[in-house]
């Protein structure tokens, strides 16, 4: 989400996502309150700093592990000031193990840690533990919810493909097997009693890897969807996933004041046309799709952010109408 102000953000969530509020992240504030940073300062026994080039794997906890630390408090602060005597779903989200090593550097070291099976062992545990303890965290803090923990993996189809660049740019970390990617996510998913969800907003979902995992749902940019990979999420539908489908676009104006506009009932619309040409039954997909924004709103402005939320929920209440037109 954009700005840096956790308690209005956390209340803009709750006014218009009543009924799926969610953790924000804030990475305006800076290292630290982005993806990356606030999850690493999560890891068990893996320190980390930043460099000029992003997070590294640290020798000892020093200033920028305390910051995303503090920053984390305060979001959880605002969440459970916010969210009191609250009862329902709400989501939190963490990067998964694969856009970490992909993306923490190694100690002393210019190399992702992606590069040492070994390190993308240890970093698959410790955040194994990370999520487990954050999710339990959460649930004293809001103890009437359910939670739902969704791993961020926007890294994975390249780690799949060895599309993972090395430090002088010249060559590409080695492609990971797909039992190996399946076996460590599913470490983490495994580690909480969390409904879980994994998202990647990059082209050339992994499907088959993602599912075989075990997750319970899967998220993604309704906008990257390929024809050919209608069968696979057929697949995953008829095998009951849930799917946050990130089919609501921001709204954004052009330099030539040429505006994009989204609606609710077209939002709604690309959904219905997806479940048709997949030949899905039209009850499954109330009772199976999220429809989410199609990424992250950092770069929005705090009304198109709000406006794109505001959107998601319009076209929930409409998607069961329209459905219920193809049975």
């Amino acid at each position: 989400m954009p700005g840096g102000n956790p308690m209005e953000t956390a209340r803009l969530v709750v006014d218009e996502l009543p009924d799926l509020p969610f953790l924000a992240e804030l990475p305006g504030r800076g290292p630290g309150a982005d993806l990356i940073g606030r999850t690493a300062a999560l890891l068990v026994d893996i320190p980390v700093d930043v460099t000029t080039g992003g997070w590294r794997i640290a020798d000892r906890p020093g200033r920028d592990m305390r910051r995303a630390k503090t920053m984390l408090s305060s979001d959880l602060d605002a969440m459970e000031e916010t969210l009191d005597g609250y009862q329902g779903l709400l989501k939190l989200q963490l990067a998964g193990p694969w856009t970490l090593a992909a993306t923490l550097e190694q100690p002393h070291s210019l190399k992702v840690a992606l590069a040492d099976p070994g390190l993308v062992t240890d970093l698959a545990s410790s955040l194994a533990e990370a999520a487990k303890t954050h999710v339990a965290e959460v649930a004293k803090r809001v103890p009437g919810a359910t939670l739902l923990l969704q791993l961020d993996e926007p890294a994975l189809p390249a780690v799949a493909r060895g599309g993972i660049p090395t430090p002088s740019g010249l060559s590409r970390v080695r492609e990971v097997d797909e039992e190996v990617l399946r076996a460590k996510l599913r470490e983490v998913l495994s580690a909480t009693a969390a409904y879980t969800i994994v998202h990647c907003c990059a082209s050339g979902f992994p499907f088959v890897a993602i599912t075989g995992a075990g997750t319970d749902a899967i998220s993604f940019d309704l906008g990257l969807l390929r024809e050919r990979e209608y069968d696979l999420l057929a697949e995953a539908a008829e095998a009951g996933v849930g799917l946050l489908l990130g089919a609501a676009k921001v709204n954004v104006q052009s330099d030539r004041e040429e505006r994009t506009v989204v609606t609710p009932s077209g939002t709604a619309e690309a959904i219905r046309e997806l479940w048709h040409k997949m030949g899905l039954s039209p009850a499954g997909c109330a009772e199976q799709v999220v429809i989410t924004p199609a990424c992250g709103l950092a770069g929005a402005s705090p009304t198109q952010a709000r406006n794109t939320l505001r959107l998601c929920r319009e076209a929930a209440a409409i998607l069961p109408e329209m459905m219920g037109e193809l049975a």
